[in-house]
């Protein structure tokens, strides 16, 4: 039985009194399916699973707080440059596993093995059917150029997902090219940086912007909703997968992943569950949970995306990982707030 607590709750079991058929799980991820996944990971090996759920950044501070003490066995988070602020606080360990590596393409594993991506999603473009040709998009680059002036909605630079892209432009166009493209896109802001993802969306299909960057879950979680409000964002929104063409580079992608934490009073069991969720059957849990695609190239992908075929940019997560201090700078210079 899966047991689930609280963030500010404390666990009930210390790391010197453990049980040793169980494994303890610090999780970002909360989406359907997630119990599910706990539950075929007891079944198939008789390892309990003890849960704290909460943010990545609030979870991250507990495990550093909590030091050698910690009774944590894994951690998940969501985004590149979390994981990389992880690896920074040196809270993982390396977690030697063949089947992960044979599992997990290298480029979204780390290097040195501390963490591995367990489901991917892409940043797109997303547009006004009514007042945008999709002919005359291209690239996330093109989104800087005078023509989408006043027409771009996009989050806030706080937003670790557009550091992450910001990330990505870095390691394709180097700092001086990822500054002049941040600067581009800020003069051609349609409002303030403001809301989630889904609000940039509705926003595009209020006629508050032409253009909005989003990734892909969050349109699809619109489509397939039951509420009216919704369907009418879908009618009007259309999707379009930037940097298709020859040389572009392919669609962003980001991850979510997990390592085994140092010090993790189960390590045999932290490796055997990173293991489980990288194999095809809880790829395909974790991958519908959130309409994602899964990260091993044997699962099989949600139904809702199989229309979504595209190039994938293949810059390492890990080394958008390392461009997110570098992004945040460039994002404070160029005014993107």
């Amino acid at each position: 039985m899966t047991i689930r607590s609280l963030l500010f709750l404390v666990l009930p079991f210390a790391a010197g009194l453990a049980n040793a058929d169980e494994v303890n799980i610090y999780t970002a991820r909360h989406y359907p399916g997630d119990d599910e996944l706990y539950a075929k990971f007891t079944e198939h090996t008789g390892i309990e699973v003890n849960v704290v759920d909460g943010k990545g950044d609030a979870l991250l501070e507990r495990i550093k707080a909590e030091g050698e003490k910690s009774p944590a066995d894994i951690f998940i988070t969501v985004d590149a440059g979390r994981l990389w602020a992880a690896e920074q606080a040196g809270i993982f360990a390396p977690a030697e596993s063949e089947v992960l590596i044979e599992s997990v393409p290298a480029e979204f594993r780390h290097p040195d093995n501390l963490w591995f991506g367990i489901t991917k999603r892409a940043r797109l473009i997303f547009y006004s059917k009514e007042r945008v040709d999709p002919e005359n998009l291209s690239t996330y680059q093109n989104l800087a150029d005078p023509e989408w002036k006043d027409r771009i909605l996009i989050r806030s630079s706080s937003n670790v997902y557009n550091q992450s892209l910001l990330g990505m432009i870095i390691a394709e166009e180097g700092p001086e090219g990822a500054e002049q493209w941040a600067a581009g896109v800020v003069k051609n802001f349609a409002r303030k940086p403001q809301s989630n993802d889904t609000g940039q969306l509705r926003a595009v299909a209020a006629g508050l912007g032409d253009v909005a960057v989003a990734n892909h879950y969050y349109y699809v979680r619109l489509m397939l909703s039951d509420k009216t409000e919704d369907l009418e964002v879908i009618e009007n929104v259309g999707i379009f997968f930037p940097n298709q063409g020859e040389g572009e580079g392919g669609a962003h992608v980001n991850i979510s992943g997990a390592g085994m934490v140092k010090g993790a009073p189960h390590p045999e069991a932290a490796i055997k569950f990173l293991e489980f969720l990288t194999s095809p059957e809880a790829q395909e849990i974790l991958a519908l949970g959130n309409a994602e695609f899964p990260v091993n190239p044997n699962a099989t992908i949600p139904e809702v995306l199989e229309t979504f075929v595209f190039e994938e940019n293949d810059t390492p997560s890990s080394v958008i990982g390392e461009n997110n201090p570098e992004a945040i700078r460039i994002f404070d210079r160029v005014g993107w707030r």
